[in-house]
């Protein structure tokens, strides 16, 4: 009886040290924290939060339609100079039909001058007829010349307010809140009805469908790591590992010390390399989770 439980703790010794040394080897090639695209929504214009409606979690399309910062003074300021052109304008009216005249007056006198060429030609004008036509036709184009050096500050007073006005348009539309980038909002910056300013953060988006893994290898694993590679990740769960497969997507071209938050303080003096993997999530992936990469 004694000898057969030796025989049964003999093998149980040896069990366990044959665990023990499989789980020695059993090392992962490369350990790493996993990242996403983030964008920081700012807001383009100042002024109320009239409308702003997501919340921490939620999924949002590219163009979705979020909200509006309060965009009545720019109303008014945009009626104002649409008021100012067509006043400017109706000043103007009056000398450019007064142009108009003398460009007509110009025509009648151009073909008079056609007219009197053709007949010195068979002698039945004078010279002095011919000049006294082109001496009128100077005469009016001074005077369109003129008119139109005195209407030279109205017309750069109308493309000047043209400018004012698609200003005042471009600031209406970048009122407007539109989601720039499909993803799940992960941070919310702002609340309706606060008053914001230009470049100030509205909130912070996120694409966590493919989630991207930063691992660090070293230079003897290098040779054995390409892009567009199969590799396997694996993440803690309550059942032991949970495995992914991830495709390499990039690899630093220079070595870097290893990040402290990652190895022992030995271990942080080595040089090596960066390493990001694409891995699609299935919604148990999150930021800053720790990982592990496996060869294949």
């Amino acid at each position: 009886m004694i000898t057969t439980i030796k025989n049964i703790i003999a093998l149980g010794l040896i069990a366990s040290a044959l665990l023990s040394c499989g789980n020695g080897n059993d090392k992962a090639d490369g350990y790493g924290n996993f990242e996403a695209t983030e964008i920081t929504v700012s807001a383009e214009n100042n002024g109320k939060l009239e409308m702003f409606n997501i919340e921490e979690g939620q999924h949002l399309e590219k163009d979705f339609f979020i909200g509006y910062i309060d965009t009545i003074p720019l109303s008014l300021k945009h009626e104002q100079l649409k008021v100012l052109k067509d006043v400017t304008i109706s000043k103007s009216k009056g000398v450019l039909s007064h142009i108009n005249v003398l460009n007509a007056q110009l025509t009648s006198a151009k073909i008079n001058q056609n007219r009197i060429v053709n007949l010195i030609k068979d002698n039945a004008a004078t010279q002095k007829q011919l000049d006294d036509v082109n001496g009128e036709i100077n005469v009016i184009k001074q005077r369109i010349l003129s008119i139109e050096i005195q209407n030279a500050p109205v017309v750069n007073e109308l493309k000047n307010i043209d400018i004012q006005i698609k200003q005042v348009e471009d600031q209406i539309n970048k009122s407007k809140i539109i989601n720039p980038f499909k993803g799940t909002v992960l941070i919310k910056y702002a609340e309706p009805n606060e008053i914001t300013s230009f470049g100030k953060p509205l909130y912070k988006i996120g694409d966590l469908s493919t989630m991207e893994l930063r691992v660090y290898i070293s230079e003897t694993q290098l040779e054995s790591v390409n892009i567009g590679q199969e590799v396997t990740v694996k993440i803690d769960s309550e059942s032991g590992l949970k495995s992914y497969k991830g495709i390499v997507a990039w690899v630093a071209s220079e070595a870097e010390f290893t990040p402290k938050i990652i190895q022992t303080k030995d271990e942080r003096v080595a040089l090596v390399y960066a390493v990001k993997i694409n891995v699609k999530n299935d919604g148990g992936l999150k930021i800053g989770m720790p990982a592990e990469m496996w060869l294949d």
